[in-house]
């Protein structure tokens, strides 16, 4: 009897990783967890590694997830362990995979990435195919995304998923939005015209397993729904599906008096669309926001 493949997920135990082994094991293919907490009781995750004894040999696809929380103070400290567990942990990955048997090596890594690559961009519309933009997000995505590609070389297939803001209970962003909005004291972020590039949780969940059994998908993809909104738009939509107001808007000085650096990355609009996913035939099940908040909200 043939063994099914097997697709290695770095991140399992985090908020979109843990829903992937099912999704994958529906595709007939099993799951290695890797975790620095070990096992995390996730379902369909059959066999365990820790970070720094990878070991990819016999594996189909490698899911690179893992990355510090960027909703946070820019401290030195903080910039330093973005890095490390994005672009480090990635040269990691690659120097793993290239040392797996020509025989044996992952056919594919889906690496995540974010929107953060584009900078503040306006009401530009932002296909995958977009060029990078400026900042300090943009350069540390850049530098995340040429660390996956250069495994590349050994005939690997690479699909970057350059994430937008994900919708999803217990989820930070969701789960943040939602609170202020039931105590009646959310708004619109600054100017409130800023591009929020989401996407429900379930569809970035079935975009990231549509990447690895995809042949035609490769280099960067946004995964993001294919109806951004305006932060405006989004908080107001958001409110009504609470059946509360959004009426105290909180202005970018404060945003940055109280966040720092971070509150430049709420303040930036990317319109980013998933040109790529559409264009494979990936079907959302939740295009627009409202679809999204209907899901979420009941």
């Amino acid at each position: 009897m043939q063994r099914p493949q097997r697709a290695a997920i770095i991140g399992v135990t985090g908020f979109v990783g843990r829903g992937l082994p099912v999704l994958l094991a529906g595709k007939g293919m099993a799951t290695t967890g890797i975790s620095r907490s070990g096992n995390g009781n996730i379902p369909n995750v059959d066999h365990w590694q820790k970070p720094d004894s990878l070991d990819f040999a016999n594996h189909h696809a490698v899911i690179n997830l893992a990355g510090e929380p960027i909703d946070q103070r820019w401290t030195e400290k903080s910039r330093l362990l973005f890095r490390e567990s994005r672009v480090g942990l990635t040269h990691r990955v690659v120097e793993a995979i290239r040392k797996a048997p020509i025989d044996a090596r992952p056919k594919v890594l889906v690496n995540a990435s974010a929107v953060g690559i584009y900078g503040n961009r306006h009401d530009e519309i932002l296909s995958d195919t977009a060029p990078r933009g400026h900042g300090y997000l943009a350069d540390l995505c850049d530098d995340w995304e040429k660390a996956a590609l250069a495994v590349e070389e050994l005939g690997v297939r690479v699909v970057c998923v350059r994430i937008g803001i994900v919708l999803g209970r217990n989820g930070s962003a969701f789960e943040k939005l939602r609170l202020v909005l039931r105590l009646g004291i959310g708004g619109r972020l600054g100017s409130g015209k800023q591009w929020m590039p989401w996407i429900h949780l379930d569809d970035l969940r079935a975009a990231i397993v549509h990447a690895v059994i995809s042949e035609n998908l490769t280099g960067p993809i946004n995964g993001t729904a294919p109806q951004p909104e305006t932060n405006a738009n989004l908080t107001r939509k958001f409110a009504a599906a609470l059946h509360r107001p959004a009426i105290f808007p909180a202005p970018a000085f404060a945003l940055r008096l109280v966040l720092g650096d971070f509150a430049s990355a709420l303040l930036a609009g990317q319109r980013a669309i998933p040109a790529a996913l559409e264009k494979d035939g990936f079907l959302f099940r939740y295009p627009t926001l409202q679809s999204a908040l209907v899901d979420l909200t009941r």
